[in-house]
């Protein structure tokens, strides 16, 4: 069959589900991954032809398409900052909210060195809490090479996943399988920087959830219960007291709803320095603390 004639067909099968320029993105996604072929073949070789052995991961993946399951778990791969990450329904699929999250936390660093110690010379300690796939603690491990960096997760098959990416990914992070909310959680260490992009979407709020998230991505790292839906930025802030160092920073990126109630938490444990930052879209979504005292 020749490779237009699937593109076309790609945009009858899914025309209703998504908009034309998304399918354009997953076929060429698609015969980036499985075929090996850049995004202009088309425009070079409009007769281009596939065998049937070739064409069978596409209408493989046209199939799951059409169940709207994300395109980063059909091909098993998503990309972050210059990095290439595994994924599968065990970790959330990173986002470039987080990447904001992330190169707030680097070029703070990159504005203390210039006051203090080069970059290059400095050892601090970081620590990820609810790492998934491993986006924010690997991403950290390769633009502060000096720096030890440890990420935490409940899920024993996250960490799997994030282990795989470090490995990948030529950076050493330490992994530890832990429940924030426990409290036997106890880590003889001290940290620099502590940051998380914890479950914070509110039961409340999942008719605003697209589908092929909500029935895709893992409800243990995306929702909490309207109830107490700052349950675990209370139990990270709590914790970060005792094993931030001082003036040592808390990171997080939050509910865009709760920015406010997001910041009043930290000021009421004691942080300083507060600052609430927009993401690129407008919503309030990255939010930073500083432990002055103890």
């Amino acid at each position: 069959m020749l490779l237009r004639e699937i593109k076309n067909i790609f945009h009858k099968e899914l025309g209703e589900i998504y908009p034309k320029e998304e399918i354009d993105s997953f076929f060429y996604n698609c015969i980036e991954h499985y075929l090996k072929l850049e995004r202009f073949i088309l425009a070079l070789q409009p007769e281009y032809v596939l065998t049937k052995e070739e064409e069978q991961p596409l209408f493989e993946a046209l199939s799951q398409l059409k169940l709207q399951k994300p395109l980063q778990y059909i091909l098993g791969t998503s990309h972050f900052m210059d990095l290439e990450l595994g994924v599968n329904e065990n970790v959330l699929i990173p986002r470039p909210e987080t990447e904001e999250l992330v190169q707030w936390i680097l070029d703070a660093e990159r504005s203390r060195s210039i006051i203090s110690t080069p970059l290059n010379d400095q050892s601090i300690k970081i620590l990820d809490i609810g790492t998934g796939s491993g986006c924010i603690a690997i991403a950290l491990a390769k633009h502060l090479p000096n720096a030890k960096v440890y990420a935490l997760d409940v899920s024993e098959e996250a960490l799997k996943v994030a282990k795989e990416n470090a490995k990948n990914n030529g950076v050493a992070v330490n992994f530890i399988q832990q429940d924030i909310l426990a409290l036997e959680l106890a880590l003889e260490l001290n940290f620099d920087i502590i940051v998380s992009n914890p479950p914070y979407v509110r039961d409340l709020e999942k008719e605003e959830i697209q589908n092929n998230v909500k029935d895709f991505e893992p409800h243990l790292a995306l929702f909490v219960d309207d109830a107490d839906p700052l349950i675990f930025y209370d139990a990270i802030a709590q914790f970060s007291k005792s094993h931030l160092v001082e003036k040592g920073s808390l990171y997080f990126e939050i509910n865009q709803y709760l920015g406010e109630e997001t910041s009043a938490l930290l000021k009421a444990h004691n942080f300083s320095e507060i600052e609430l930052r927009k993401d690129i879209f407008g919503n309030d979504r990255m939010l930073r603390g500083t432990i002055s005292e103890y």
